[in-house]
């Protein structure tokens, strides 16, 4: 005997599992390019990254029902890559090629450099340990706040602190004063 869901009261004659999916695609559609984004930010590879993105997509997909918060989804799906990309690294699948695209749709706060600059940046921040570049992409990039970012990274407030002041002194020693815009102003 088939069973057969019926359409709620607010799901315009949807079934539940029709809406389901209508609304996750939504989501998606409007989500996906800054979650690629945020997982190149991660993983610093576009191929691990669209590997990463879709195994956390598909977490999601499977959690949607429970995620009573629809406002807190890209929270949970920031944390999934997390996880997924520490899971990576921890298996040894971390590729051994570097990277030689550029990072899609530059960040906001990379600006005021041209191309090649927010490049070579961008090669400065990939030297960081995996860890640390994810405060900084998570804190920097993604502009979270510093509990959002703890909350994202399971570590406590004072811990995204040091990590981010760590990552920040680690980057103004290894970043080329070509790149540095204070030198302009010297």
């Amino acid at each position: 005997m088939q069973t057969t869901e019926r359409a709620g009261p607010d799901t315009g004659g949807m079934s539940r599992s029709e809406a389901r999916d209508a609304e996750f695609t939504a989501y998606l559609a409007a989500r996906q390019p800054a979650l690629l984004r945020t997982a190149y930010l991660l993983t610093g590879d576009r191929h691990q990254a669209e590997d990463v993105l879709q195994t956390a997509l598909a977490k999601l997909y499977l959690s949607w029902d429970k995620v009573r918060d629809r406002g807190a989804v890209d929270g949970y799906v920031r944390r999934i890559l997390v996880n997924e990309n520490n899971s990576v690294w921890r298996r040894g699948w971390k590729r051994r090629e570097h990277a030689t695209e550029v990072v899609p749709e530059g960040a906001p706060h990379v600006d005021a450099y041209d191309e090649g600059t927010g490049d070579a940046l961008w090669q400065v921040v990939q030297t960081l340990p995996r860890k640390a570049r994810a405060v900084v992409v998570l804190r920097y990039y993604e502009q979270l706040t510093e509990a959002e970012t703890a909350e994202v990274l399971g570590i406590t407030v004072g811990t995204v602190k040091s990590q981010a002041s760590r990552a920040l002194a680690t980057l103004r020693e290894r970043t080329p004063a070509a790149l540095d815009p204070r030198e302009e102003e010297r």
